[in-house]
């Protein structure tokens, strides 16, 4: 089994809740209080974790509210390498109103992040042991678009694989720079990218290949929501459905999807048998209110449900 190190420039404290019904001014009495350390990066470690792969967290933590966050790491017994800085940690929440089965989602745009913060994070990514390294979220203010694209450069030297899972300005700079082993964006993010609408499953199979082909990334895995996800690799195109559950929530659903997806690479499955591993840790996650993301056994019971290649 390969290792996996996950950097996280944006994490959270996610918080949910359920609440019976929401209405304006009033005190709202909520149950099943949830509290867990959140972000891209930190949710792929989670269930990377949880499948039984060796990984690392990098982060970047700071304030009260920062040392509550790297206590609810340590509590998932992940191994963290902490970057400290000056502003503090964010806090996000879901709520689900359990009368109706929406989900309100609440997410600050985060602290803002100086040069020399930047830097230290950097210098860590020269440092760590990993042969996969996830780097997944948003940026936060005051870290420049191209900040993945020096990661990947970074990776790229000391041969290491570098996936990656963001979006907008910080996406494009990314793939621009190229040599990305894996890139998972959503169909509304590709759609960004392209400039183009992309209505059907053809038109995001033909844009993810052309990614593959321009060498910008060797693997593109493209989720669609409750359509399921396309493939896009050196061989041609795979769209496969998701498998037909109710969901809970949507809260990390994509991220659930990636860290199986590593996890069965790091394993030494084949892309297409990963993708569809993928799937099935997208399935399993939203079985699973607020912020709990994949189980191994629901996954492994899901992966029999998804369609064959």
């Amino acid at each position: 089994m390969k290792s996996l190190a996950t950097l996280t420039m944006n994490p959270t404290i996610d918080a949910s809740y359920d609440v019976d019904r929401i209405f304006p001014t009033h005190k709202i009495r909520t149950h099943n209080e949830r509290y867990d350390p959140g972000g891209g990066g930190i949710n792929v470690a989670r269930v990377f974790s949880r499948l039984g792969g060796p990984v690392r967290c990098i982060y970047l933590s700071g304030g009260a509210t920062g040392t509550a966050f790297d206590s609810l790491i340590d509590g998932k017994g992940l191994p963290r390498i902490r970057i400290e800085i000056a502003e503090s940690t964010r806090i996000a929440s879901a709520v689900h109103e359990t009368g109706t089965g929406k989900e309100y989602r609440f997410t600050p745009a985060g602290p803002t992040i100086s040069a020399e913060e930047c830097g230290r994070c950097l210098d860590a990514l020269r440092e760590v042991r990993c042969d996969y390294l996830v780097a997944s979220g948003s940026l936060p203010p005051g870290v420049p678009a191209d900040f993945y694209a020096e990661a990947g450069r970074i990776m790229r030297e000391r041969g290491i694989a570098f996936v990656l899972d963001t979006s907008g300005d910080a996406l494009a700079a990314t793939l621009a720079e190229g040599g990305v082993h894996l890139v998972k964006p959503s169909a509304g993010e590709l759609r960004k990218l392209t400039g183009c609408e992309l209505a059907t499953t053809g038109e995001i199979g033909a844009a993810a290949m052309e990614l593959v082909h321009s060498g910008r990334a060797e693997l593109v895995a493209v989720t669609l929501g409750h359509l399921g996800a396309v493939l896009a690799r050196a061989e041609g195109t795979l769209c496969l459905p998701t498998v037909n559950i109710a969901a809970r929530s949507s809260v990390g659903a994509g991220d659930s999807f990636l860290a199986a997806m590593v996890f069965a690479l790091a394993s030494g499955r084949d892309p297409v048998a990963a993708f569809r591993y993928g799937i099935a840790a997208g399935a399993a996650s939203v079985l699973n209110p607020g912020t709990g993301l994949a189980h191994p056994e629901d996954i492994e019971r899901l992966s029999g449900m998804v369609a064959a290649a």
